[in-house]
C-alpha cells in the first residue's frame, strides 16, 4: 500500500512539474510580448502550486517593475535574492531599478568596532559551512592526537600535539560561529511595505501616537508581533508598530 502511495506521489509531482514548466514558458512568451499582467498571472499560478525558485521570483519582479508595481517588484527581487544571494542580475535590478522607485530615504547606521568585525566574520560562511569546518577540525584533532600518542619521535609528537590543538581550537571556534550565525538568521526577519502609505505607531493600537510614515516598497525588519500588529525596525534603528496587513514577510514561502 505504501509503495502505491509513493508511486502516486511521484507521478503527481512529475505531472505538476510538467504543468509548471509549460506555464513558465507561456509566461515568458507573454512577457516578451509585453503582456506583463498576463505573465504575472501565469507566474503566480506556479507559486500557488508550491513551486519556488530564484528565476521565478526574478521574472515576477521584472514583470511587476514593467507595470510600475513598486512593492511587488521589490518584494519579488528580494525573495529571488534570498534563494540566490550571489546573482548579479537580481542585485542590479533590485538596487539599480526597483529600489529607485521607492519614496522613503532611510539612512543606514553602520556597525562599528568589535561588533562589526565579529558579524563580518560570521557572515563569511553559512551556518552549515561553519558546522562542516567544525567537523573537519574535530577530525584533524583526533587523527593528530592519535599520531601524537603512538609516535615515538619527539619532533613528530611535538608537531602532532601543536597541530591537534589548532584543530581543536578551530573546531570550537567554528561551532561558536555556527551558533552566532544561527542567532543572526533568527533575528533577520525582513518584510516589504505593501500599503501605499502606512502610519507607524508608537504602540500596537490605532489611537497611539504616530511616529513616522512609510510608503510602498520600503524594506523593514520585523522584531516583534502582537495580535494584528508588527513591531518594525528601520535601517536607521527607528522603531514603531505597523498593521500586519500593511507588510509582507520575505522569508515566508
Amino acid at each position: 500500500m505504501k509503495g502505491l502511495i509513493t508511486l502516486f506521489l511521484c507521478f503527481f509531482n512529475v505531472v505538476v512539474f510538467s504543468q509548471n514548466d509549460k506555464l513558465f514558458n507561456e509566461a515568458n512568451a507573454l512577457y516578451n510580448d509585453g503582456k506583463y499582467a498576463e505573465a504575472i498571472d501565469k507566474y503566480e499560478a506556479i507559486l500557488d502550486s508550491g513551486q519556488h525558485s530564484a528565476e521565478l521570483y526574478f521574472n515576477l519582479g521584472n514583470a511587476n517593475y514593467k507595470l510600475n508595481n513598486i512593492a511587488p517588484s521589490v518584494y519579488y527581487y528580494e525573495k529571488a535574492l534570498l534563494l540566490n544571494p550571489s546573482d548579479k542580475d537580481i542585485k542590479n535590478n533590485l538596487v539599480g531599478y526597483a529600489q529607485n522607485m521607492t519614496i522613503d530615504a532611510i539612512d543606514t547606521v553602520p556597525q562599528v568596532g568589535f561588533t562589526r568585525i565579529i558579524n563580518n566574520l560570521v557572515n563569511t560562511f553559512s551556518k552549515d559551512t561553519w558546522a562542516k569546518i567544525a567537523v573537519a577540525g574535530v577530525i584533524v584533532f583526533v587523527v593528530l592526537f592519535l599520531l601524537y600518542h603512538f609516535s615515538y619521535a619527539t619532533s613528530k609528537k611535538r608537531v602532532a600535539f601543536v597541530v591537534s590543538l589548532i584543530g581543536l581550537f578551530g573546531a570550537c571556534f567554528s561551532v561558536a560561529m555556527a551558533f552566532k550565525k544561527e542567532n543572526l538568521n533568527k533575528k533577520d526577519n525582513p518584510a516589504i511595505v505593501f500599503a501605499q502609505e502606512s502610519k507607524v505607531k508608537s504602540e500596537a493600537n490605532k489611537t497611539s501616537e504616530e511616529v513616522f510614515r512609510l510608503h510602498e516598497g520600503t524594506k523593514v525588519q520585523v522584531i516583534d508581533t502582537y495580535e494584528d500588529w508588527n513591531k518594525i525596525q528601520l535601517s536607521d534603528n527607528s522603531t514603531g508598530w505597523i498593521p500586519s496587513k500593511d507588510i509582507k514577510i520575505l522569508k515566508t514561502f
